[in-house]
């Protein structure tokens, strides 16, 4: 396994991060307890989840089962870089009430305490915003931040889905108040989404932000979408994109010419879709959800594939980045 650093922080981070968002709505406690045994056994040593995931009436209990992961000893907590976010409403279906969402100070006080009892830990590693909060001053939220630092519940923050003058904006005002500020934003980067280069990756570079991609392979359509459908795969699943969710003809082309690319190389999509998010400059390493081990076994083979520039030339030739701000938009 290698490890980085997460962004400017002395953190040491695996270059694969484990999702954990299929834990319970998809694959069940004992199966999940497995997976985050072999992701640990090789290596991965950054888990990602979230209060709400579970979703609807099972919110909070994917936390809940890394919570009975870690209470079976063995040095599972002390090996896990763990982050978890805040900012959907945690209240129960049907007895939805004020303050229960977004980043409050008091929600923020509130959520922690709560993903804390779930987890059955005393601290959280890195604690991220889901999504910005456009009512909540951030002296709000660096000042509740700042206490949870202090009171040793969390050593980090970070942020999820935000634009580029977001992350500006947040590090400008806990720089005002000496604080650290962000350490790391999860956003949506992949070979078929690349917006985020335009603003995204560029402001978390500047202000030292370690990136980490979410739906890597675009929900499975770059891990061989159009072949398992010739095949009879079937869909992914429900719950993400498949090759009948391809937007346009365009769209169908461009995975079509993306897969015969990795035949010829005798590469498969899935190892070269995070594989070339590993070569993106400011990528600290991919959000990999597995739901089953061999998902587990095929993400880990990432690591181990090499992408030559001729090949990275044929990618961008595929999928186009938008190009750099303000150029992408202007002269």
């Amino acid at each position: 396994m290698e490890y980085t650093q997460l962004g400017r922080t002395g953190l040491k981070v695996s270059r694969l991060v484990l999702g954990t968002m299929n834990f319970g709505p998809q694959t069940d406690e004992a199966d999940s307890h497995a997976i985050m045994d072999a992701a640990q056994a090789a290596g991965v040593n950054y888990f990602d989840t979230a209060n709400v995931y579970g979703w609807g009436e099972n919110k909070g209990r994917t936390e809940e089962i890394i919570g009975t992961w870690f209470a079976q000893g063995g040095g599972r907590r002390d090996k896990t870089v763990l982050a978890t976010k805040v900012y959907g409403s945690m209240a129960a279906e049907g007895q939805e009430w004020p303050n229960y969402d977004r980043l409050s100070a008091l929600n923020i006080r509130r959520a922690v305490e709560a993903s804390l009892k779930r987890l059955g830990t005393d601290y959280i590693d890195i604690y991220q915003f889901h999504h910005v909060d456009r009512a909540t001053p951030w002296e709000e939220i660096w000042q509740a931040i700042d206490v949870l630092v202090q009171q040793g519940k969390i050593l980090y923050a970070g942020s999820s889905n935000f634009a580029g003058w977001h992350i500006a904006q947040a590090n400008e005002a806990a720089a005002r108040r000496g604080s650290l500020g962000l350490v790391s934003e999860q956003c949506l980067y992949n070979l078929m989404e690349r917006r985020a280069e335009m603003e995204v990756i560029p402001a978390a570079e500047h202000y030292g932000l370690g990136v980490i991609p979410w739906s890597p392979l675009h929900g499975g359509l770059l891990g061989g979408a159009l072949r398992k459908q010739r095949e009879g795969g079937g869909a992914r699943s429900t719950s993400g994109r498949s090759a009948d969710t391809l937007k346009s003809q365009q769209e169908r082309d461009q995975v079509q010419a993306y897969e015969d690319l990795c035949d010829k190389h005798g590469l498969q999509p899935g190892d070269v879709g995070l594989a070339w998010l590993l070569t993106r400059p400011g990528v600290t390493g991919p959000i990999v959800g597995p739901r089953t081990q061999d998902q587990l076994d095929s993400a880990l083979r990432a690591l181990e594939t090499e992408l030559s520039e001729e090949f990275l030339a044929a990618l961008d030739e595929i999928f186009p980045g938008p190009g750099p701000s303000p150029e992408a938009f202007a002269w």
